[in-house]
């Protein structure tokens, strides 16, 4: 029997849906000027924005975007979005998280809430409530988004996939079936952007796939993680000219700079990431800063230093600032769409 007192208490507690930022209608172009004046993690967001303007800028340039962390379940989804329908991006890097557990999650009609400011991490539980950080995430909806992958798993051919052919699967399902428009899986299978997620299963399609795996034990699909180094490497290779939008560290940032590495250990000699951009909270003291400075990386051929700049700031505070600066700069309008989808079968 359904506790009413549950469902009641439930439903109080995920009241307030998380709003993404629309970067289109707040102009951060004042903001910037003015930081560009300033001194610390101020001047570093402004030098921040004028590399990614460079970027939009340079006719050679293609970017490539990393996501790491919780940003789109913290208001950032429609930015990223943004970024892919105007051109601004064109190949991402991101955790499964971002991908599924957020993006597709609220495509299918779910929502993220802002939690309340004192919480009983034990009543949550009891409740089926999630919760990262301030944001709540209701946990049977999470459970249905991990079916309808493992649903979309059955529908496909058994036999290895990169994650950027099973997102692009899950963008084509987004087309019929999703019940927000605008997702970033949607908006990235539409015009062509590649995303890959080199730690898929880390996430909800996770679940899904080992759901799928149980039903189908004799013959289902599996994810090649070496054809996603490879396929983001082809990217690399075929664009040349690269910059880096980096938000968070980690296999996200590391799998995109390595491509570097990995096109001269296929004989294609390519020149280092030209521009590099990122924004973390991570410290350098443990010798990591999710994943080295980008400093760092250029001693190990990775990453030009002429074009680069850490930002230690809480990527949700400072992203929106960068990327309304550059959307109503409108440098992306003269952009080339390079559609990197097409270099690959799927």
């Amino acid at each position: 029997m359904i506790d009413s007192r549950k469902v009641q208490s439930k439903t109080a507690l995920l009241k307030r849906p998380i709003e993404h930022i629309d970067i289109t209608r707040i102009d951060a172009r004042p903001i910037i000027d003015s930081m560009a004046g300033m001194s610390f993690t101020s001047r570093d967001l402004a030098r921040a924005a004028s590399i990614y303007n460079k970027m939009l800028s340079d006719p050679d340039c293609a970017i490539i975007l990393t996501i790491a962390g919780s940003t789109s379940a913290g208001g950032c989804m429609q930015l990223y979005s943004d970024l892919v329908q105007y051109n601004m991006v064109d190949a991402i890097v991101a955790t499964g998280a971002s991908i599924v557990d957020m993006d597709f999650f609220e495509a299918l009609g779910f929502r993220h809430y802002q939690a309340e400011a004192e919480v009983d991490d034990r009543k949550l539980r009891e409740l089926g409530i999630d919760r990262i950080y301030d944001t709540y995430i209701d946990e049977q909806e999470l459970q249905a988004c991990d079916s309808t992958i493992a649903d979309l798993a059955d529908s496909l051919q058994p036999r290895p996939w990169s994650s950027r052919e099973f997102i692009a699967e899950m963008g084509r399902w987004l087309t019929d079936h999703a019940k927000k428009s605008g997702s970033l899986v949607a908006t990235a299978f539409e015009h062509g952007v590649p995303i890959f997620c080199p730690a898929f299963t880390d996430s909800s399609a996770g679940f899904g796939l080992v759901l799928h795996q149980d039903r189908n034990p004799e013959r289902h699909l599996t994810i090649d993680s070496i054809r996603d180094f490879r396929e983001l490497t082809e990217v690399k290779i075929a664009a040349g000219q690269t910059g880096l939008l980096m938000i968070g560290g980690g296999v996200p940032k590391n799998f995109a700079q390595d491509t570097v590495v990995c096109a001269g250990i296929l004989g294609k000699e390519v020149n280092p990431h030209k521009y590099a951009v990122q924004i973390t909270v991570a410290d350098v003291r443990d010798g990591a800063c999710s994943s080295s400075t980008l400093r760092e990386a250029c001693s190990w051929g990775k990453v030009d230093v002429s074009n680069e700049q850490m930002v230690y700031a809480e990527a949700t505070s400072a992203l929106p600032l960068l990327a309304s600066d550059a959307w109503h700069r409108g440098t992306w309008k003269n952009r080339v769409r390079r559609s990197y989808a097409k270099l690959f079968r799927l």
